[in-house]
């Protein structure tokens, strides 16, 4: 027997095998081939949530192996809580659903754990799209017509989801605003509607969807911008002030950078826990491919949406460090954001 012969044969082989496997990416071709994935919103039709995903959803299909389709599904409920329980405990972990649910979301789980059935570090987190410059804006005819005024009148806010509720009652409490805080609107358009009907005095928004879908409101200056709700100031916006920019001291400062956290991740696309990690591999490429994607970057350009796009394995890592805070401060900030009062 050729004992030279035979040693080349095994390293060859060896060789071979330290290649990529053809086979794991010709498996995801053939997995996601003819499917359908599921985008679940956990938010209504019309705001600033469903605007992101669904320019995302006619997107992300062809940047996947097998190039599916993507089917929205709007599902609100609890500020997002509904959408953020089903992905985390009754969706399908076979890499065929992802979802966008509230930015506050991980924040809420440090501040209320007894209201939600998830460990959002234990998502996957795909990537995130834009970060969030939300802006506290109010109707023209509103007593409050810049945010100072709302050391002496009152100011009536809609607040639908989790993060505007808890910033809402945090900078109320903590800064001694007079804001009066109004939670029985499903989202965006319902809010905008009693805004007009006199019924709510002020709702937030994302500045670039606002822009986008109020531009003439902007214009005409059937609007004031109040401030920005988030720890950084929007290019676009030089001289109005960020919350953060409110504290009178270092404490304050620190509490409202914890509480506007939630800016940074902004819109963001998960997908459920304990999947084969080839899919959720798929699922991040997919997402940075679709950010590159020139047809994207025009719907969004065209549609004056930011964005400001990390990538998955980097929002993890920032969603796992937000959860890694002192529990003095933890409960800090429940005091303040009414918290404790309500149980």
């Amino acid at each position: 027997m050729n004992v030279r012969l035979i040693c080349s044969a095994f390293y060859a082989l060896l060789a071979a095998l330290a290649l990529p496997h053809p086979a794991r990416a010709d498996g995801l071709e053939d997995y996601y081939k003819g499917k359908e994935l599921s985008f679940i919103i956990g938010f209504d039709v019309g705001g600033g949530y469903d605007l992101y995903a669904r320019v995302l959803s006619r997107h992300f299909g062809r940047h996947m192996p097998g190039k599916p389709g993507v089917i929205v599904q709007n599902m609100p409920g609890a500020g997002g809580i509904r959408a953020a329980n089903h992905i985390y405990n009754i969706a399908p972990r076979d890499g065929s659903v992802i979802g966008m649910i509230d930015q506050s979301l991980p924040l809420q789980q440090l501040l209320e754990p007894e209201s939600m059935k998830t460990d959002v570090t234990k998502f996957n987190w795909i990537g995130r799209i834009a970060s969030n410059s939300a802006i506290l804006y109010a109707w023209h005819t509103a007593p409050v017509q810049k945010i100072g005024d709302a050391f002496k009148d009152e100011l009536i806010i809609s607040s639908s989801g989790g993060n505007s509720r808890m910033m809402s009652n945090f900078v109320k409490n903590l800064l001694g605003m007079k804001f009066m805080i109004v939670t029985g609107y499903k989202g965006t358009n319902e809010s905008r509607l009693a805004m007009q009907r006199g019924e709510i005095h002020a709702l937030t928004q994302p500045w670039s969807a606002l822009r986008a879908e109020n531009a003439q409101w902007l214009a005409e200056k059937k609007i004031n911008l109040l401030m920005q709700v988030g720890v950084d100031a929007h290019p676009e916006l030089p001289g109005l002030p960020t919350v953060v920019e409110l504290a009178r001291n270092d404490e304050e400062r620190k509490l409202l950078s914890f509480m506007a956290s939630g800016s940074r991740i902004g819109r963001s696309i998960l997908s459920p826990p304990a999947q084969p990690p080839e899919r959720v591999a798929a699922l991040r490429t997919a997402f940075m491919e679709t950010m590159r994607d020139e047809a994207f970057i025009a719907e969004t350009k065209k549609l004056a949406l930011d964005l400001d796009p990390i990538s998955g394995q980097e929002l993890q890592n920032a969603v796992i460090e937000s959860a890694s805070l002192s529990p003095a401060m933890i409960a800090k900030a429940r005091q303040l954001a009414g918290i404790d009062a309500r149980n």
